[in-house]
């Protein structure tokens, strides 16, 4: 739709919508009368929700959190049907977390992954470290990746020439408003507020989208609409085994930002019924919606990157219901962003003020003066993100440098006795060394997936970043155990070994 009137309708649609989402969720959260805002329980509340979001909050907190413009503008913009391998292997990721690691965070009464970390090795350093890094993650990628996808989605939908800023500001400022207001619960509530609209509606997308071209792909190039990846593709399909299997489990199992939506369940089998929910989202809905559209707008557009999932949207929907649709996803960018604002505040209070300043008497206040700061930085960040040529490509890599060093000490600390917290410190820093070596050193390609023959050092190809960050995983672990072994004279124990204590 276009010219001033269709604007116009898109942009009274999205607001009063955008309006109505916020009155939903205020009115959820504060009509129960529950949220503690001093004493013991404030921090659980401010973190954890209180323990109390039955399965269908988790399910619809967990989806949003990880399912924003990143995936529906990123993936798309890759206008290929590989990249929905992500998601497809995203089932195995959550049924881990569902069934091996939400019932160790609730026996050890975690708040944050980090003090399982700490309670293993029985020391903190190790704790202190990851969640440094998790910090750093989320405040230089995550958030604002977030929101610079989600204002270009916006600006490209909306079909303006506004900067990027103008969308951004409000977004962030917002998303820090329901975090210091209402805490996890808040954001858990307008997920899944926003997360209904989002997914019903970018259903309707893909139909439409396949509709305009009279379900007929013919002439997209075969390497579009392949799922068998070739060594120069972005997911080469013998990466399917190799790394992508332990880069799920790390972000779904180990990641703060989608753990702690699923501690939010009053009981082991409730937020287990809530990670299993949204393993069936993934499986059924999600990885239709983040590469049809994408390929139809080749078919329709040619190679528009980061821009067609914008371009089919206001291709395909009336303006009103793209205004609609606006305002659902710009909920779930704001819903996205005060979830991983909420974890980075979670981790700064529980993991370095908590211990290294003072145990805080108003968490909500610090919550605030935190929340603002991080806000600021977001914003001054989105610039930076606006020369990527892939913004999902370009996560995913810049990801694997913190990944599997960080599940490393996971895994170290999960499967053996008797390692010392140093050593697993040192595993991490080798394989962080290790990948940014390879990927940022040695090669630097003008494209982030440069394949295993274009690009060399010393007469040696590259390899794959996904292969790299297996081999990554591996060293660490093993460099952690020969450290172990070797500087602290500390034999470790496999738990399930003969004789072995059960973790």
């Amino acid at each position: 739709m276009s010219g001033s009137g269709g604007l116009s309708i898109q942009i009274g649609v999205f607001a009063a919508l955008t309006a109505l989402i916020g009155i939903l969720t205020w009115w959820k959260v504060h009509g129960t009368g529950s949220a503690e805002r001093s004493g013991e329980g404030a921090d659980r509340e401010l973190f954890l929700a209180g323990g109390g979001l039955s399965w269908i909050y988790v399910a619809g907190s967990i989806t949003i959190t990880n399912l924003s413009t990143e995936q529906l503008v990123g993936m798309n913009g890759n206008q290929m049907f590989l990249l929905a391998w992500w998601e497809l292997a995203g089932f195995v990721g959550l049924m881990m977390l569902a069934f091996v690691f939400v019932p160790i965070y609730y026996r050890n009464q975690c708040t944050t992954v980090t003090e399982l970390l700490e309670q293993r090795y029985n020391g903190g350093a190790v704790r202190t470290v990851i969640s440094l890094l998790f910090l750093i993650g989320n405040v230089v990628i995550y958030l604002p990746a977030a929101v610079y996808s989600g204002s270009l989605f916006l600006k490209s939908m909306f079909g303006v020439d506004w900067p990027l800023l103008w969308f951004a500001v409000p977004m962030t400022v917002l998303a820090a408003i329901y975090t210091i207001t209402g805490g996890l619960r808040a954001v858990a509530v307008m997920d899944t507020f926003s997360g209904i609209g989002v997914l019903a509606v970018a259903l309707l997308i893909v139909f439409l989208a396949l509709q305009a071209i009279g379900f007929d792909l013919s002439g997209v190039p075969a390497e579009r609409t392949t799922m068998m990846g070739a060594v120069d593709s972005p997911i080469p399909f013998h990466t399917l085994f190799t790394g992508m299997l332990f880069i799920q489990i790390f972000y779904w199992s180990t990641n703060q930002n989608i753990t702690q939506k699923a501690m939010t369940a009053p009981t082991v089998r409730e937020a287990q019924r809530g990670v299993i929910a949204a393993a069936v989202v993934r499986i059924l809905i999600i990885p239709a919606i983040v590469v049809i559209p994408g390929v139809v707008a080749y078919k329709l557009f040619g190679p528009l990157g980061d821009q067609s999932y914008g371009r089919i949207v206001a291709h395909v929907l009336p303006g009103w219901l793209s205004g609609a649709f606006a305002a659902m996803m710009a909920a779930a960018v704001v819903g996205h962003t005060a979830a991983i604002l909420n974890s980075s505040v979670a981790l700064y209070t529980v993991d370095f003020h908590n211990k290294f300043v003072n145990a805080a008497t108003d968490q909500w206040r610090l919550a605030a003066i935190a929340s603002a700061i991080l806000m600021v930085t977001t914003i001054a960040l989105v610039p930076v993100f606006q020369g990527a040529k892939s913004i999902i490509n370009l996560l995913q890599e810049l990801n694997g440098l913190l990944s599997m060093p960080i599940l490393s000490t996971f895994i170290a600390g999960l499967l053996f006795r008797n390692v010392d917290a140093r050593a697993a410190i040192a595993g991490l820093v080798f394989g962080l060394g290790c990948y940014a070596l390879h990927n940022f050193v040695l090669y630097k390609p003008d494209t982030l997936y440069p394949g295993q023959t274009a690009y060399q050092a010393w007469g040696v190809p590259a390899l794959h970043y996904i292969d790299v960050m297996l081999m990554v995983l591996i060293a660490s672990v093993g460099v952690a155990l020969a450290v172990n072994r070797l500087a602290f004279g500390n034999r470790a124990q496999f738990i399930f070994a003969k004789g072995a204590a059960a973790a």
